[in-house]
């Protein structure tokens, strides 16, 4: 497994971020994997040099956090691991159970502590830009919570460049603590980031984290333009349905499986291969649901793509509408 740092600061993370989504007891999701049936793949991935692991408080409300900190236990000292979390997206009905608000952020972190069963988190993250609080506000209380020694570092995921830089620029105006990373939708099929986010995060020298780098399973071929689903979470996977669906989204899934088939590997490996070839990323949040889903992460890494694969593998992209900011 090769390390790098994460971003600007010092922190060693492994190029493949395992993401623990994917886990957790008594989800309302038909694809989520319980705890004692994630243990063994959380584990090949350790063994495989993964210290890197991704999760937030909405996956299975709360259920991820709580099986991630168990299952890392297992496995690991605490010092060894970099645990990422994330806090924005609705916790419960009520008007203050959601957002990057004082009240909201520093309620949100003590609760995911609770659950991961840890006294502070590497990476704590915004998850989504928030329209009703002021990003002063926002920046400020995430300062205070790294003062406060439960966080290491902050980070951001999906928005507009021009909201990050926002954010960026008033924590440098007023001293606090900066985004040191961007969590941001990108993969062959979604490649909209490269216009300004990307560039913006390559000037700053922000990592760039990316969610979904398989398409949420379409690059793999769990889903074909007939219409046929080949995989439990294909078949119940809405989002999916929404973010990929275009003729021109299959042509890119036909060229991946054409330069898989020649080199001989899995269409999952050249679409994680191409990612981590690409400047600025650091490590593909990668889902999994099964053992093979980690040997392809971990073979990806050392999968060396040529110039002219990954012209081929861009080739077919046509530009997208904005995608996985909601």
């Amino acid at each position: 497994m090769e390390y790098v740092n994460l971003g600007p600061t010092g922190l060693h993370v492994s190029r493949i971020c395992l993401g623990m989504m994917s886990f957790g007891n008594d989800s309302d999701r038909r694809w989520v994997v319980a705890e004692n049936a994630a243990e063994p793949i959380v584990k090949a991935a350790a063994e495989g040099g993964v210290n890197f692991f991704d999760t937030a408080d909405v996956y299975s409300n709360g259920a991820s956090e709580e099986a991630t900190g168990r299952l890392l236990s297992k496995m690991f000292r605490r010092e060894e691991i970099v645990v990422a979390t994330k806090v924005g997206m609705p916790m419960g009905p009520g008007e203050n159970d959601r957002g990057l608000s004082r009240k909201h952020i520093i309620a949100g972190i003590d609760a995911s502590l609770r659950r991961l069963g840890m006294d502070y988190v590497d990476l704590y993250q915004i998850h989504r830009w928030d329209y009703r609080t002021p990003i002063h506000e926002t920046m400020e209380v995430l300062h205070d919570v790294v003062r406060a020694g439960k966080a290491r570092y902050i980070a951001a995921s999906s928005m507009y460049a021009w909201q990050f830089a926002k954010a960026q620029h008033t924590a440098d105006t007023h001293g606090w603590t900066p985004f040191v990373s961007m969590q941001n939708h990108y993969n062959l099929v979604y490649r909209e980031e490269e216009r300004e986010m990307i560039p913006l995060c390559a000037d700053e020298k922000v990592a760039v984290i990316p969610w979904s780098p398989l398409a949420r399973g379409l690059l793999t071929g769990n889903r074909t333009r007939s219409g046929e689903r080949r995989t439990t979470r294909a078949g119940s996977d809405s989002m999916s349905d929404r973010m990929y669906a275009r003729e021109a989204d299959f042509d890119v899934v036909d060229r991946v499986a054409d330069v898989a088939a020649e080199r001989g590997v899995p269409p999952a490996q050249i679409a994680l291969a191409w990612l981590l070839h690409r400047p600025c990323v650091t490590a593909p949040i990668v889902g999994t649901t099964r053992l093979s889903h980690v040997t392809d992460a971990l073979a990806a890494q050392q999968l060396k793509l040529s110039d002219d694969d990954m012209r081929r593998l861009e080739e077919p992209y046509v530009p997208h509408p904005v995608l996985g900011h909601e």
